[in-house]
């Protein structure tokens, strides 16, 4: 893995081949002095973006890039930091450039970010109705067998994901089985990318024993409680995977957590607006 020296001025959809993470945003939805949690995967001439939260068109303008030229998406849960950019998203590409962008969304996540999200605004823009699929084109993953728990995988040209589900809220919840919809992401089967969650210590340990990640990028609030993994949740883990785990979602005052982080063994904290390259077989 390489990261940039240097933070992006410019982001390319484009590549020379290479599987490469651009960190939009690495922030805590109440962050102030960071952008969310999103990220572009670049990979050739294909792209995706994971997450489109409120920001994340400003974040990529800034880098040179307007959201009307994302044709791809991928939505982990429904939560603003996550989703808040997705009627403008729609809005411009079925008004403003006329062609849908494409989402990665199975059946019943589509039901729920129509009917519990992205409906309102948008339903009534015309004489007739619209639905979900006047504003989308669908990419419709598979459900996989033979994985420790529901799994979906789709295909985006050269990047393949998976998405295993995640245990991210209520808070109340027993198990990713009682939660509202949400995944992670694994890319090309080398990298965990694990959006928001609750400490999960069977995700991260299943899951690595199958696939051997290379990284993992993981959830880190700074105090314990609520609906995501806290630092101190995330240190108890076995120091062959803190090795491998990016620190990101954090709070404005990460800082004051370094220590922390390094004496524990965790890889790093996720840079903002850096990207993250991996190699690719020839």
């Amino acid at each position: 893995m390489k990261i940039s020296s240097r933070r992006n001025s410019r982001v390319k959809l484009t590549n020379r081949g290479d599987l490469a993470l651009y960190l939009i945003g690495t922030g805590s939805a109440f962050a102030k002095t960071l952008n969310q949690n999103n990220l572009i995967i670049v990979k050739g001439n294909d792209h995706l973006l994971v997450d489109c939260g409120t920001r994340c068109s400003q974040a990529l303008h800034d880098v040179g890039l307007p959201l009307t030229k994302i044709r791809n998406y991928l939505i982990t849960h429904s939560h603003a930091d996550h989703i808040g950019g997705l009627e403008e998203a729609q809005l411009s590409g079925r008004y403003i450039v006329r062609q849908k962008p494409t989402m990665i969304i199975n059946k019943t996540y589509e039901k729920i970010l129509w009917e519990q999200s992205l409906r309102g605004g948008s339903e009534k823009s015309e004489a007739k109705d619209l639905t979900f699929s006047d504003f989308w084109s669908i990419n419709r993953p598979q459900k996989l067998k033979g994985f420790p728990r529901e799994t979906w995988e789709a295909n985006i040209g050269s990047i393949n994901v998976k998405m295993p589900r995640t245990m991210h809220f209520p808070d109340s919840a027993n198990s990713w089985r009682d939660c509202a919809w949400s995944c992670a992401v694994i890319i090309d089967d080398k990298i965990l990318y694990t959006s928001d969650t609750r400490f999960d210590r069977d995700l991260l340990e299943s899951f690595d024993r199958k696939m051997k990640f290379e990284v993992i990028f993981h959830d880190c609030q700074l105090f314990t409680g609520g609906i995501h993994a806290s630092i101190d949740e995330l240190v108890t883990l076995p120091l062959r995977l803190k090795k491998k785990i990016v620190l990101m979602h954090y709070g404005d005052n990460w800082r004051d957590f370094h220590r922390q982080a390094k004496k524990a063994g965790f890889h790093s904290w996720a840079k903002q607006g850096h990207t993250y390259t991996f190699d690719c077989p020839s």
